[in-house]
């Protein structure tokens, strides 16, 4: 009988570790544009994510949009959108990612109340969609093609 890792790591697959926190959530180290920072697996969030305060830390080029951000207890926030973005999970990479950028400070705030590391940001539903991501909770770890 063949794992499920052996089967996924046969359909060309790249797995990723992932961190479980306190707050039980997962998480992992992310390369954006070069720069490595820690980001949450968030499969409820539509989009993937970085705080406004780390706009000059990734280097990230922005424009301004009309969408409002909403969730983890917080509505109508003001964000921007950054293109053509490079993004590394491990061995997984790709260029051209758009995130929207808001102000991450009430999930950070969360976390830290909790003894957590603050975030970077978020790998939201359209990179796990894109990438045809499997999620093994019980191995703390996550496949990306």
């Amino acid at each position: 009988m063949s794992t499920l890792r052996n089967f996924l790591l046969q359909q060309d697959y790249i797995r990723i570790n992932l961190t479980l926190t306190k707050t039980n959530h997962f998480e992992t180290t992310a390369v954006l544009n070069g720069i490595t920072g820690n980001f949450i697996i968030d499969t409820g969030a539509s989009n993937s994510c970085v705080g406004l305060d780390q706009i000059e830390k990734f280097q990230l080029f922005t424009e301004e949009s009309g969408i409002k951000a909403a969730g983890a207890g917080a509505t109508d926030m003001h964000t921007q959108l950054s293109k053509k973005n490079s993004l590394e999970l491990g061995k997984w990479s790709r260029k051209n990612v758009s995130l929207i950028l808001f102000d991450l400070t009430h999930v950070n705030t969360a976390l830290i109340a909790h003894n957590a590391t603050p975030v970077d940001g978020i790998i939201g539903a359209d990179i796990l969609k894109r990438s045809k991501a499997v999620i093994d909770y019980n191995r703390k770890c996550m496949y990306l093609k």
